[in-house]
C-alpha cells in the first residue's frame, strides 16, 4: 500500500456532476455509488454520451483514526491501479498537520474534524465545501459498574473524560441539557484517554467517555471489567433527533477550485468512497490487517472489534446539511471559535 495526499474544491460541483462524471465513478469503483447517496444517484442520469476526461492525480489526506478507516478498500484499489484517477492517500496524526496543506493547495480532498471543515471555510472565505460525512458519533459511556445501563444513570456522578474546552466537552453539556441533567453530573477532565482507562481500573464503579477505538482496547485491557453500556451517538438521535442534527467525528471537504476543474475525480472519489465504507462495515474480520497496514490501529484484533463502533459512513444527499448543520450549531452555541467564529453558509454544502 503506497501513501497518499490532498486538496480541497470549489462551487459548482453539483452542476459538473451532473455533467457526467458519476458513471465513469461507477466503473471505477464497481457500482458503489449506490451508498455514495442522492447527489450521486442524481448525476448518472445525465453522465451518458459524456467525453472520459484526463486522469488527474488527486492529493487526500486523513486523519489516524475511525476516518481513514473506511477509505481502506478504496486505498488497496487505488493502489494496485483499479481507479481511473490516481489517488494518493497521507495519514496525518492531527488537523493541524492537515489544514495548512489544503489552504496552500497541496491537499485536494481531505477527511477531517466537523468542525474543522467549519473553521477551514471560514479562514479560506469559502474556498472549501464539505461532499460527504464520514463519520458519526464515536464517543461511548465506559464503565465496569452494571448498574450504569443508561444516559440517565449518569446522575450523581462523576463522569471522567478528555476534552475540556472542545467539542467532547460541547456535546456532554449539550447531552446533559437535553436529558434534564445538567448540574447532577460531575466532568472531570483528563488529558489522554490512557488516563480515564487509569481511573475506570482502579474503580470498578467508575464512569469515564471514550472514543473508537480507546473504548474497544480499553475494554480489552479490562479483562472484561468494562463495558460501553451507552454510545452518545444514540443518546443524542433518542434527545435531540427532532431537529434532524445528528452527533459527527468527521467530514470530508474538498478544494472548490479543484472540484470545478476536475468533477469528474471528484465523483469518483465518492463512489469509491462509499463501495470502501460499505465493504469495511460489511467484513471488519477481512479489512482489519489493512487497518493496521495503514498505521491506524496497532492490533487486528482490536480494529476487527473497534470498527463497528466507529460509526463509519459516506452519507450525502439533503440530509446531511440538516445533519451537520445542526451539529455545528450547538458547537457555536458553546464556543463560536470552535466552529471558526460563525456558522458556514448555504454554499458549505454541495448537496443541495
Amino acid at each position: 500500500m503506497r501513501a497518499f495526499d490532498v486538496e480541497m474544491s470549489r462551487r459548482g460541483f453539483a452542476s459538473a456532476l451532473a455533467a457526467g462524471a458519476l458513471s465513469l465513478a461507477l466503473a471505477g469503483c464497481g457500482g458503489g455509488a449506490a451508498g455514495a447517496g442522492s447527489a450521486a444517484g442524481s448525476a448518472a442520469g445525465s453522465a451518458a454520451g459524456s467525453s472520459a476526461a484526463e486522469p488527474v492525480e488527486v492529493h487526500v489526506a486523513s486523519l489516524k483514526g475511525p476516518t481513514s478507516m473506511g477509505l481502506v478498500q478504496f486505498m488497496d484499489r487505488a493502489a494496485d491501479g483499479e481507479t481511473d484517477n490516481e489517488f494518493d492517500f497521507a495519514i496525518s496524526t492531527a488537523a493541524d498537520e492537515i489544514v495548512p496543506k489544503v489552504i496552500q493547495g497541496d491537499v485536494d480532498i481531505a477527511l477531517v474534524p466537523a468542525n474543522v471543515a467549519s473553521v477551514l471555510y471560514n479562514k479560506t472565505e469559502g474556498a472549501v465545501q464539505v461532499i460527504d460525512i464520514n463519520t458519526l458519533g464515536v464517543l461511548n459511556v465506559v464503565t465496569g459498574d452494571a448498574s450504569v445501563a443508561s444516559f440517565g444513570d449518569l446522575a450523581g456522578r462523576t463522569v471522567y473524560m478528555t476534552g475540556k474546552g472542545t467539542t467532547p466537552e460541547y456535546v456532554m453539556n449539550y447531552l446533559l441539557e437535553r436529558a434534564g441533567l445538567t448540574g447532577q453530573v460531575t466532568l472531570e477532565f483528563k488529558s489522554e484517554p490512557t488516563e480515564v482507562l487509569s481511573a475506570l481500573l482502579a474503580d470498578p464503579s467508575a464512569v469515564g467517555v471514550l472514543p473508537e477505538p480507546f473504548k474497544t482496547a480499553a475494554i480489552a485491557k479490562s479483562e472484561g471489567r468494562l463495558s460501553a453500556p451507552v454510545s452518545l451517538t444514540d443518546v443524542w438521535d433518542e434527545l435531540a433527533g427532532d431537529t434532524g442534527s445528528r452527533l459527527l467525528t468527521g467530514v470530508t471537504v474538498v478544494r472548490r477550485a479543484f472540484a470545478e476543474e476536475h468533477p469528474e475525480a471528484v465523483a469518483e472519489f465518492l463512489s469509491c468512497h462509499a463501495a470502501s465504507v460499505k465493504a469495511v462495515n460489511a467484513a471488519p474480520a477481512d479489512w482489519a490487517q489493512a487497518v493496521v497496514d495503514a498505521g491506524i490501529v496497532d492490533n487486528a484484533k482490536i480494529a476487527e472489534k473497534a470498527i463497528p463502533g466507529c460509526m463509519l459512513v459516506c452519507q450525502t444527499g439533503k440530509d446531511t446539511k440538516a445533519a451537520l448543520s445542526g451539529y455545528l450549531q450547538v458547537l457555536s452555541d458553546a464556543d463560536a471559535s470552535a466552529v471558526g467564529g460563525k456558522l458556514p453558509a448555504d454554499d458549505f454544502y454541495y448537496m443541495e
